[in-house]
C-alpha cells in the first residue's frame, strides 16, 4: 500500500532519504528552501498549511530540534513548529527523529502519536561511525603538513567512533594511542594494537602527540591540559555538545582545534541518507509495518 511521508527539516542527508523513499511512496519535503533541489518524485511544500492530506510517517532530522520549539531546518529561513506536526499525521502514525527529547516525546505521545528515535539504534550508530571516522581522517590529512604515517596520534575514548578510526588508520602506519577511563576499554585498545593511557594520567603524555581525536563529550582538554600540548598539535573534536575542549582557551593559546559536528551529513550525505532509510526500514519491519523501499 502506498504510504505518505513528510521529511521535515535536516541537511543534505534528508534529500537523499526523500529521494530513496519516493520510489514507491508519496513523499513531501518541508524546510528546504535554500539551495536544495529535489527530483519531481518529491513534492516540496513551503509550509505545513500547504499540505492537503495527512501523512503516515514524519521524519525529523538529527537533532530533531535545537530549541525545543521548532524543527531543526538548516536549509530554510522559515520555521516549522513542532506542535504543528501533530495535526498532519494520521492516527497511529509514527514520528521518526534523531535525539528526541523527553518534551518532544511527551508532546507526540499525548496526541496518540508513536515516536521512534532512529539515532538511538545500534545499527545506525555503527554505520554512522564509519562516515564520521572517514570524515575526521580526511580533515586531519587536509589540516596537517605531514603524512599520517609520520604522526603520533591520540584517540580519547574507546566507543564506536574511536574503534572505527583505529581500524581506518591501520593502513596509514601511524602510531596510535588510546586514552580511556574504563579498564576494559584499555584492554580493547591493546587488542586493537594501540598503546593506552588511563585518563587520570593523560596530562603526562599529551605533549608527545601530533594529532588528537576526541570522542568524549566531557571537558577533558581544559586549560591545564592544553598548555601541555606541543605547539603544532591538531585537535579534532568529534564529541557532541558540549564537546570535550575548552575552545576559547585553545584559541587564546594558539592550539589549532576543529569541532566537527554532524560530520556524516557534511562529508557523506548520500551514504548517510541511505543509512537513515535502512534504519527506518528496520524499525518498521520490527513493528510489522510495510518496510521502507530502497531506491
Amino acid at each position: 500500500m502506498l504510504k505518505k511521508y513528510l521529511i521535515a527539516g535536516g541537511d543534505l542527508r534528508y534529500v537523499t532519504l526523500a529521494e530513496a523513499l519516493a520510489g514507491k511512496n508519496s513523499v513531501y519535503a518541508a524546510g528546504f528552501d535554500k539551495n536544495v533541489i529535489f527530483s519531481k518524485k518529491v513534492t516540496l511544500i513551503k509550509s505545513l498549511a500547504s499540505l492537503k492530506e495527512r501523512v503516515d510517517y514524519i521524519i525529523l532530522p538529527i537533532p530533531a530540534t535545537n530549541d525545543g520549539v521548532t524543527v531543526n531546518t538548516p536549509f530554510s529561513g522559515n520555521s516549522i513548529p513542532l506542535g504543528g506536526l501533530t495535526s498532519i499525521i494520521k492516527e497511529g502514525g509514527i514520528v521518526f527523529g534523531g535525539r528526541i527529547t523527553e518534551e518532544m516525546n511527551a508532546l507526540f505521545k499525548s496526541c496518540g502519536i508513536k515516536v521512534e528515535d532512529y539515532s538511538a539504534r545500534e545499527e545506525f550508530a555503527v554505520m554512522n561511525a564509519v562516515a564520521t571516522g572517514e570524515g575526521a581522517i580526511q580533515v586531519a590529512m587536509e589540516e596537517t603538513a605531514s603524512t599520517l604515517s609520520s604522526q603520533k596520534i591520540l584517540i580519547i575514548g574507546m566507543g564506536r567512533i574511536a574503534k572505527t578510526i583505529i581500524r581506518q588508520l591501520s593502513g596509514f602506519g601511524a602510531e596510535v594511542a588510546v586514552a580511556a577511563r574504563k579498564y576494559h576499554d584499555l584492554a580493547w585498545a591493546e587488542i586493537f594494537g594501540c598503546s593506552h593511557i588511563h585518563i587520570d594520567d593523560l596530562g603526562s603524555f599529551l605533549g608527545s602527540f601530533d594529532i588528537i581525536f576526541n570522542t568524549v563529550p566531557a571537558m577533558l582538554l581544559d586549560e591545564k591540559m592544553l598548555k601541555t600540548l606541543n605547539k603544532n598539535c591538531l585537535i579534532i573534536d568529534l564529541a557532541s555538545k558540549p564537546g570535550g575542549v575548552d575552545f576559547d582557551t585553545a584559541g587564546r593559546l594558539g592550539v589549532k582545534t576543529i569541532w566537527l559536528l554532524s560530520l556524516p551529513g557534511k562529508v557523506a550525505p548520500l551514504t548517510s541518507g541511505k543509512i537513515i532509510a535502512q534504519t527506518i526500514e528496520n524499525i518498521l519491519n520490527e513493528r510489522g509495518a510495510e518496510p521502507v523501499p530502497e531506491e
